[in-house]
């Protein structure tokens, strides 16, 4: 029953506010941090980035755990690691799962309101996505009074947080209840089911997602983002955040690094009886990067301001291949490696498992060098940026190409 009426929820919001003809985000002066999920209570960069934009020692920071499925410990956990970096943080009691409570009221509640409004920042916490828009945005699409505060929040120069769950609604479209990455390559997106309304702060022209390389979730953002019409995606991983400001130039802060999709000049045959693509580009965005989503524009960190890489004879000359282009952080192994080699493509495979009901069937992932594409690399620690490769996916019978050998 809860799931049907959480359908329903979500189908009236797509009759309200159809995801291809969201509004456009309003001019905020503010910024987004937008974390992938996993944050530690120690990664300081991120923490103090959050309290230092909303305002400094003592900012007002709202923290919505709407997204847990047990919003008050949560949210009291968040509260506490900002204070101890200097926030006067407070908790927001509205929340699908928060016991006692109508979070419908709490959402259009204007004492409430008005507490989030004279915030200088604002944080989601991770959990279940469709709870935060549950919560938020009325059954008829609109803007909840909170919803508008926050928002007001954002324009007015404050932060808007999120962690996980809470970085998935920072675009127009979010994931709302994924299948596998691999079953989404099998069998793309329906609005409604694996993908619906997000609450926009990144604008209409950038699809975001979360625990992006460590799940390998890079392979179905690229069907969502081909459903909706999305030419750039990013991709965060976790205890990782991407800082957009203003001028909507992104910054990599934390532990590791993010993926930009860029699907600008892909193709797609619509003949093929599989999902398959062309001539996607794909970035490694490494921490301390900056990418200007304005004039998509790159400046690698200070660490790797002289480490442009260079062809060399002395380069391996190996095939480059991965056998599970799906595993943790198989992608950006695979780029590394190619960067790494004299050979101008690398090839990965994503098969759906030997216990599965059709495990000879699968996709072919492969990644070239052009003459657009460049790596930069940092002596300590050792670590790359790497911009754009070509990647195109094809399906692939497993069964066929074995029996051909």
């Amino acid at each position: 029953m809860r799931m049907v009426l959480k359908f329903l929820l979500h189908a009236a919001l797509m009759l309200a506010v159809p995801a291809s003809a969201a509004p456009a985000a309003p001019s905020a002066k503010g910024a987004l941090v937008i974390i992938g999920g996993g944050l530690k209570p120690d990664n300081d960069a991120v923490w103090q980035r959050i309290v230092a934009l909303a305002g400094g020692k003592g900012a007002r920071i709202a923290v919505f755990a709407s997204a847990a499925a047990d919003p008050a410990p949560v949210a009291a956990a968040i509260v506490d690691y900002l204070n101890r970096y200097g926030a006067d943080a407070f908790q927001v009691p509205l929340a699908v799962k928060l016991a006692d409570s109508d979070y419908r009221k709490a959402a259009d509640d204007p004492l409430l309101a008005d507490a989030v409004r004279g915030a200088g920042g604002v944080f989601f916490s991770g959990g279940d996505q469709a709870r935060i828009t549950q919560a938020l945005v009325r059954p008829d699409g609109t803007r909840s009074a909170v919803l508008e505060a926050v928002w007001e929040v954002y324009r007015n120069g404050g932060v808007v947080a999120g962690n996980s769950a809470g970085a998935a609604v920072m675009s127009s479209t979010m994931f709302y209840a994924p299948k596998t990455v691999f079953a989404t390559l099998r069998g793309g997106v329906t609005e409604g089911q694996e993908i619906a309304p997000g609450l926009g702060f990144i604008g209409d022209d950038v699809f975001v997602d979360q625990h992006f390389l460590v799940r390998g979730r890079f392979a179905r953002m690229i069907p969502a983002m081909l459903k909706k019409g999305y030419k750039y995606g990013l991709g965060i991983d976790e205890n990782t955040a991407m800082v957009v400001d203003a001028q909507r130039r992104v910054e990599i802060v934390g532990s590791k690094g993010a993926l930009l999709v860029d699907l600008t000049r892909a193709t797609t045959d619509a003949a093929s009886a599989g999902f398959n693509v062309s001539n996607a580009v794909i970035s490694y965005l490494d921490r301390g990067d900056l990418y200007d989503l304005a004039s998509h524009t790159f400046t690698p960190s200070e660490a790797k301001a002289g480490g442009k890489l260079t062809a060399r004879r002395d380069l391996l000359a190996e095939p480059v291949f991965s056998p599970d282009i799906l595993g943790r952080n198989a992608l950006v192994e695979l780029m590394e490696n190619l960067v790494n080699s004299r050979r101008t493509e690398a090839i990965g495979i994503a098969t759906s498992g030997r216990n599965t009901a059709l495990p000879e069937l699968g996709f072919q992932f492969t990644l070239s060098k052009t003459r657009d594409s460049a790596g930069y690399a940092s002596a300590a620690p050792h670590s790359y940026s790497i911009l754009r490769l070509r990647l195109d996916i094809r399906p692939l019978d497993i069964g066929q190409s074995l029996g051909a050998q």
